[in-house]
């Protein structure tokens, strides 16, 4: 894993070196939460605090994240500010379910999420990629500067349409790219209530602007579901036997009730494809910056396409690609924070003799975007260097050190998809394009409900 050169630093905020004060604390979570973490968060095992004089532990050792997200996971519920932000929007869909309503969910939609399953929407992924890149045809001619942020949103949206929902999703792709903007910069961020853990019915003004987008969404789903039902009750032989129908076919005293489909709709449609449009962002933006691994992978690509016209293969035989994808996962994790409570009190020993002791009420904070950047977890943690994702080095990597997906019960139930849904897209588009940076490329990490480019990632696309 050796470089021959400087390796890219992407933009990232400064660690704090001093605490900061109460206010500031609340301006900057309102801002940008990512630049609230002092330099401790990035060196220490675990670190207890207080947060608005709640107890807190934020965590970073592999093993302790084993214990409280997979051992003894019965133990952690989610945190009360995370579901003051999320359930909002998307109520008892499967991020923020809990209970019985989380079990059936999860045990509803995992046949469709299965490796062997997920292989089989590859196709459609191709398919989809091909078509979009049918609006870089234009660009590429004149070196057209477009804002790649977006066009990720509405490549993954087409994508996930075709493969989830046979492209009968109610609406516009051309919207849809604005209304989560929309969305996620009103109720998918905190709000000065939720760190006070003010009940949940005082108003939220970013909660008051954000409603009639919501409303919206939920529009488009409560019409989606009515085509679809419609079209089972009038044309049984030709409803596509998709996602979309899979939920509306477990609606029932046993199953999941009408509101849990809506709400696992409106979470797939909206956080399910946004994760994996930031994460293909990033990757551009980054591989632009360190143009030998472009080189790398640009190479794998065209004696891949040559070879391989099967897009089932590409994950397994597009190494670099892939590492390329998941190291700019590790540096913008498109989901920057774990949030977690104790129970009931909880212990762990670290086998060198520290014990960790964790009262119940506490809250846990497993943080992808401290724990992705951790000085003692990764060589140069703040470079981009895609070698280290290589299947001959990835032995090295703990299990539990890189979170791109979550671990545990609640792990992404989409991971695989969402892989070779990257794998594949990046294969067509820098199969036959090139993306370069700018003057006014100057994204900034942002947290909202994803690590989102603050300035949008305005770039060059430009032939091959």
């Amino acid at each position: 894993m050796t470089q021959s050169h400087a390796p890219f630093v992407p933009p990232a905020p400064v660690p704090r070196t001093t605490p900061p004060s109460r206010f500031e604390i609340i301006r900057t979570v309102m801002r940008n939460p990512l630049e609230l973490w002092g330099e401790p968060s990035f060196r220490l095992d675990w670190l207890k605090t207080r947060f608005f004089n709640e107890r807190t532990l934020i965590v970073n050792h592999p093993g302790l994240i084993r214990h409280i997200l997979v051992d003894n996971a019965k133990n952690y519920e989610m945190a009360v500010i995370r579901q003051l932000v999320l359930r909002p929007i998307l109520r008892d869909g499967l991020l923020t379910a809990e209970g019985e309503s989380w079990k059936r969910s999860r045990k509803a939609m995992a046949p469709v999420f299965t490796p062997r399953h997920a292989r089989g929407f590859a196709r459609q992924m191709l398919e989809q990629s091909l078509a979009f890149t049918g609006r870089y045809e234009q660009a590429a001619d004149n070196a057209e500067v477009r804002d790649i942020s977006v066009d990720m949103t509405e490549l993954t949206f087409d994508i996930l349409s075709a493969t989830l929902f046979s492209g009968q999703v109610a609406g516009s792709e051309e919207e849809f790219a604005g209304d989560i903007e929309r969305l996620l910069s009103t109720m998918g961020r905190v709000d000065p209530l939720d760190l006070l853990k003010a009940p949940s019915w005082l108003p939220r003004v970013r909660g008051m602007l954000g409603k009639p987008i919501l409303a919206k969404f939920r529009g488009i789903v409560e019409q989606t579901m009515a085509n679809r039902q419609q079209l089972m009750r009038t044309d049984p032989d030709n409803v596509p036997e998709d996602f979309l129908t899979l939920l509306i076919r477990l609606h029932g005293p046993d199953g999941l009730t009408l509101g849990e489909i809506e709400d696992n709709i409106i979470t797939f449609i909206g956080a399910g494809h946004e994760t994996t449009a930031r994460a293909l962002g990033w990757t551009l933006y980054c591989l632009a910056n360190s143009p030998s691994d472009r080189q790398k992978v640009e190479a794998e690509i065209d004696e891949v396409l040559v070879r391989e016209p099967d897009p089932v293969k590409w994950l397994d035989a597009m190494p670099w690609t892939r590492a390329a994808f998941e190291e700019a996962m590790r540096l913008y994790p498109p989901a920057p924070s774990i949030n977690r409570a104790a129970i009931t009190d909880d212990e762990w020993h670290n086998g060198e003799g520290e014990t960790v002791t964790i009262e119940a009420g506490t809250t846990v904070l497993v943080m992808p975007w401290t724990l992705h950047r951790h000085t003692k977890l990764w060589d140069r943690p703040a470079a981009f260097i895609p070698s280290r994702f290589l299947p001959e080095n990835r032995q090295s990597i703990d299990r539990y050190q890189y979170l791109p997906f979550g671990a545990g019960p609640r792990i992404c139930i989409g991971a695989t998809f969402a892989l070779q849904e990257a794998v594949i897209a990046l294969g067509v588009l820098l199969s036959r394009y090139r993306f370069d940076c700018t003057k006014k490329t100057r994204p900034w990490p942002m947290q909202k409900l994803t690590t989102q480019p603050g300035g949008g990632l305005p770039m060059r696309v430009s032939r091959r």
